[in-house]
């Protein structure tokens, strides 16, 4: 069983940073590839990025390409998500995932494993 535990959500004012966290338990974490998502009140949740396995190959949505940053350090089984520049928009509950598959790396049917997901709030 792999358990994903995401932190460091918040309150931020439009222009600010957060730092976000997913530390992950259970079965080898260089098994799985890793993703964020994200789900604003009244929406479908949407892909935000992802990382490869073991070769540092990162996926970025359009929406925040040049803004986000994915990182994740296989010493410590965790993946970061850097957000600067954050707008109103990006307000959603973010949750990391894993999945085992190669491929269909912005389809969240491909992932196997959710964290309970933490709230980022960027006020206007």
């Amino acid at each position: 069983q792999v358990q994903l535990v995401e932190s460091g959500g918040g309150l931020v004012q439009t222009g600010g940073s957060l730092r976000l966290s997913c530390s992950v338990t259970g079965r080898s974490f260089t098994n799985y590839d890793m993703g964020w998502f994200r789900q604003a009140p009244g929406k479908e949740r949407e892909f935000v990025g992802a990382t490869s396995r073991i070769v540092t190959t990162y996926y970025y949505a359009n929406s925040v390409k040049g803004r986000f940053t994915i990182s994740r350090d296989n010493n410590k089984n965790t993946v970061y998500l850097q957000m600067n520049s954050l707008k109103p928009e990006d307000t959603a509950v973010y949750y990391c995932a894993a999945k085992r598959q190669l491929g269909s790396t912005g389809s969240e049917n491909a992932y196997d494993y959710w964290g309970q997901g933490t709230q980022v709030t960027v006020s206007s």
